[in-house]
């Protein structure tokens, strides 16, 4: 039986900063989770964060991933090592997906728009069976995200409580 998981999450900045012993836990979280889920099948925003964690996590457990980009470009204003993580991720996916390219999906900016980081959540939703969230409980993308998934009678398993838990927040 195939089980797609999506995710949605915070960026670094709300999970603690941006180091390696956060993108560690982080991954370690994905993983159990996705173990959890019984995941036979991963979409990434390919965020920064959480993002990558649940990707590189799917990658490590040998589920086949699909990165959900929101448009080409994505990585441009981020540092060498973590377009260098980027690359790599891409390189190991089932298949990549330009979502602002898609026809259901496109929009009409070009470069970055916080439309094609809504219409990426949307995309990920529409084509999983459950969402795995690491969501605070504040406003902004990851919430909303969350609302469109309960909308359409998604599961949601939101696992801030154990980050919160075993960071040490």
């Amino acid at each position: 039986m195939t089980k797609i998981i999506a995710r949605t999450g915070h960026r670094t900045k709300k999970l603690g900063g941006y180091n390696e012993e956060i993108f560690i836990r982080l991954v370690a979280l994905s993983k159990a989770s996705l173990l959890k889920m019984q995941a036979t099948e991963v979409i990434s925003g390919m965020a920064l964060g959480f993002d990558q964690a649940l990707a590189i996590a799917a990658i490590e457990l040998q589920i086949p991933l699909i990165a959900a980009v929101p448009f080409k470009g994505q990585d441009e204003l981020w540092s060498e090592q973590d377009k260098e993580c980027y690359e790599s991720i891409l390189f190991q996916t089932k298949a990549i997906v330009y979502v602002d390219k898609t026809r259901e999906y496109s929009t009409e900016h070009s470069g970055y728009n916080p439309q094609k980081m809504h219409k990426r959540n949307q995309y990920i939703v529409d084509h999983c069976d459950e969402v795995l969230a690491l969501y605070d409980s504040s406003d902004g993308g990851t919430g909303n995200c969350i609302k469109y998934a309960e909308s359409l009678g998604k599961p949601v398993l939101n696992v801030w409580k154990s980050w919160v838990k075993y960071r040490g927040f």
